[in-house]
């Protein structure tokens, strides 16, 4: 069981996050709403501003105040596998056509 940092002590199990989003959307703030009115929001804020909002499998909506690229960073680097520019290189062609 891997635990991922959300800010002030608070962790949420690795295998269970969905997504992280950024706040500034229509449809996040929707989101956030719509958790609220099914008491399945989750504010681990401590009062200072929501920067982004963590999804989960069991339909949870968290609410941290880490930005989004730290929480994703701090995923990546628990995550076993490819991060983004190893998968790149895989899918990278041979060779170059321009170099023809």
């Amino acid at each position: 069981m891997q635990l991922l940092n959300i800010g002030f002590g608070n962790t949420v199990m690795v295998n269970r996050v969905i997504a992280v989003i950024n706040t500034g959307s229509s449809p996040a703030r929707k989101l956030k709403e719509i958790a609220r009115e099914g008491r399945r929001l989750i504010d681990v804020t401590e009062g200072r501003r929501t920067r982004s909002i963590i999804i989960t499998d069991s339909n949870h909506v968290i609410l941290s105040s880490v930005q989004p690229d730290t929480i994703s960073q701090r995923l990546a680097a628990l995550q076993p596998g490819y991060n983004l520019s190893e998968y790149r290189d895989m899918f990278k062609p041979e060779h170059d056509e321009d170099s023809r």
